[in-house]
């Protein structure tokens, strides 16, 4: 009999042991579900099911309803730049990433209460079906602009899914005439890189917008262009530049650096966010004098660029102190057209800096007031007009000055004068010898 107690109390021991073994080796390989996890999930379910029983209208206490806002609280909730993204917002969000969007290819303006035709893109549908520049949008699919309640709701419906057809009403100013176009929807490509010119005579100034998937190709060929006509130097204005892409930065920065040369990198709470872009450049860097001109509306992928070239000693950074979004996002993909931007890790600039809440300080400080970096804004969008007069009668105002873009041009003339003294130094002792 004792035997067997003893038998028994032994195998109920060992039982014991290997349950407690099995439940911490379980546990360190995840097979038991977390347990925080499992709890909250399951407050979080108790809660939806007494908000549904018992809210006043039931039609917004759906499941699907509160799951919905629920998923956007605890994103949303984290930092000002992690959301949940519903399927239109996420395919939007998909499309300025990629720089192309289906619409009709009409850049518009809101004026005096009309919207506008800027200028149709060359070869979409706009300009096919014969809109000009100067042309107004009165209706779209029978529905008068008016009644759209601003210039957002304007564009969301001529944009779509390509193939697809959209009716425009529209009114021609210079012939008093009107007439209806059916439209079908394509492909259109934005170009983030703007602006592209000489400027003084020999220093070129080219505009990036934001940084797209085509931003780093269409930046090389306006530098290609410029070099072409003469550059000896550059502006590089990024102001108002929300960001974007980051391997875009990489591309617009890559053709001051050296081949390996370290241009940003990442830190996040898993080793493997740590990464490292490098140049990938084939051939030498160019080398010229450069300025970059910055303000609190460039952000991200903008300031990577801005701190890259500030650290190596690249460029002169003019200016105003950028915004100081230094954090990266990653995009995950959710089921049924739904996605999820979340910030996993933080950009450091080459000499170790992080960009985040602090933002790029420029070399010269140049402060504008809110009035006029918004006309500035206006002005850089519509470089079209260089009459001064056309200008006011279009939009209430005369042409500020750019200040900032002034002090860019006056260090660069001055880079200038201090290399042509430098050049000419070592003939100081020979002409004073004669």
């Amino acid at each position: 009999m004792l035997k067997r107690v003893l038998i028994l109390a032994c195998g109920v021991m060992l039982g014991m042991a290997i349950s407690v073994g099995g439940s911490r080796i379980a546990a360190s390989w995840n097979w038991f579900p977390n347990r925080d996890l499992s709890r909250s999930s399951a407050y979080l379910r108790d809660l939806m099911q007494l908000v549904n029983e018992n809210y006043v209208d039931a039609k917004s206490a759906t499941y699907p309803a509160l799951a919905n806002n629920a998923m956007h609280g605890m994103v949303e909730s984290l930092d000002p730049h992690s959301e949940f993204l519903e399927p239109k917002d996420n395919e939007e969000f998909e499309e300025d990433l990629t720089g192309e969007f289906g619409g009709v290819g009409l850049q518009v303006e809101s004026r005096q209460n009309r919207v506008v035709v800027i200028t149709p893109v060359a070869g979409a549908p706009g300009e096919k079906a014969g809109i000009q520049r100067g042309d107004e949008l009165v209706t779209i699919d029978g529905k008068t602009v008016d009644a759209l309640s601003g210039l957002d709701p304007v564009v969301n419906r001529l944009r779509g899914k390509p193939k697809t057809k959209v009716v425009v009403g529209v009114f021609r100013p210079s012939t008093h005439t009107t007439f209806t176009a059916t439209l079908v929807r394509e492909i259109i490509k934005v170009d983030s890189v703007r602006n592209v010119r000489l400027i003084h005579g020999d220093i070129g100034y080219v505009e990036l917008t934001e940084f797209s998937e085509h931003t780093g190709e269409q930046f090389t060929r306006a530098l290609d262009d410029l070099l072409r006509q003469g550059a000896t130097s550059l502006v590089i204005d990024l102001r108002d530049n929300p960001g974007g892409l980051l391997d875009a930065a990489v591309d617009v920065a890559e053709p001051f650096f050296k081949k390996g040369e370290l241009v940003v990198y990442t830190e996040g709470r898993k080793p493997s966010d740590h990464e490292e872009y490098r140049s990938e450049l084939d051939g030498d860097p160019l080398d010229l004098p450069v300025v970059v001109l910055i303000n609190e509306g460039s952000a991200s992928a903008a300031e990577i660029v801005t701190g890259a070239l500030k650290d190596t000693q690249r460029a002169v950074i003019v200016g105003e102190r950028s915004f100081g979004k230094g954090s990266v996002q990653s995009i995950f993909k959710l089921k049924d057209g739904q996605g999820l931007r979340l910030t996993t890790a933080r950009y450091y600039t080459p000499g170790g800096v992080s960009i985040h809440e602090k933002g790029i300080t420029p070399h010269v400080e140049v402060v504008m007031t809110p009035d006029e970096d918004s006309k500035l804004a206006r002005q850089r969008a519509r470089s079209d007009i260089t009459d001064p007069h056309e200008f006011k009668r279009r939009f209430g105002y005369e042409p500020v000055v750019d200040r900032q873009l002034q002090a860019a041009l006056d260090v660069l003339k001055a880079k200038q004068v201090l290399a042509e003294r430098a050049a000419m130094a070592p003939l100081a002792p020979s002409a004073i010898l004669q």
